[in-house]
């Protein structure tokens, strides 16, 4: 944690910064017209909790653990880049594809703290939930590096507990619906196994040409 820990803070910072830059004019200048996520059945039996909007905004803790915690430079660049990709891919798909959730008919500005998030994260952009995706890149890098370093058991359970409240607390707050849930699990699953895997084929590849047979020159 100790290592590049400025670094970690102020570039933590800075693309959360832009990503809510790009979000917000996305948000409010859609270039497209706006569709209406659908309801499942699920979503009309998933009660309004308001008490979950708690973990709902530790999100900003639980996602600054994934960089916080890459042992040295080179990591933290790579776990960047690929944080910063799938933020990219959300802004495209909302860009090309601008959602909004439908209507509740739950007044939740009654509630403590939901005219802020209201202000703030606006029930637009809304699929696939960045929320999700962010929270699922975070918890399946956190078990790589629990992983590694022979973590004890409970961590990882915290970890999957973690980022299945976060997950949970989006539909009991009614800032997202069931398919906003599922596509963003499935956007931040596959930017999250993509990194894990793109050093492996790397040193595959590096590996299999040394093998390779070469022909002098002339």
């Amino acid at each position: 944690m100790r290592c590049h820990l400025l670094l970690k803070v102020v570039g933590t910072t800075v693309v959360i910064g832009l990503f809510f830059l790009a979000y917000f004019h996305l948000l409010h200048h859609p270039e497209y017209s706006v569709r209406t996520v659908p309801l499942t059945a699920l979503d009309r039996i998933i009660p309004f909790e308001p008490a979950a909007l708690f973990v709902y905004l530790t999100l900003w803790l639980y996602v600054g653990a994934g960089p916080g915690l890459q042992p040295d430079l080179r990591a933290l660049l790579a776990y960047g880049f690929w944080i910063t990709g799938l933020c990219a891919a959300g802004l495209a798909i909302f860009f090309l594809w601008p959602t909004n959730v439908p209507p509740t008919g739950v007044d939740a500005s009654r509630y403590a703290g939901f005219s802020m998030l209201q202000g703030v994260d606006a029930a637009g952009n809304a699929c696939p939930s960045m929320h999700v995706a962010s929270a699922a890149f975070t918890m399946l890098r956190l078990r790589d590096v629990w992983r590694r370093i022979g973590a004890p058991a409970l961590l990882q359970l915290v970890n999957l507990t973690w980022c299945s409240a976060i997950v949970l607390s989006t539909l009991f707050i009614k800032q997202h619906v069931v398919l906003d849930v599922i596509s963003g699990a499935l956007l931040g699953s596959a930017f999250a196994v993509a990194s894990l895997c793109a050093p492996r084929l790397a040193h595959r590849f590096n590996e299999m040409s040394r093998l390779l047979p070469f022909k002098k020159a002339g």
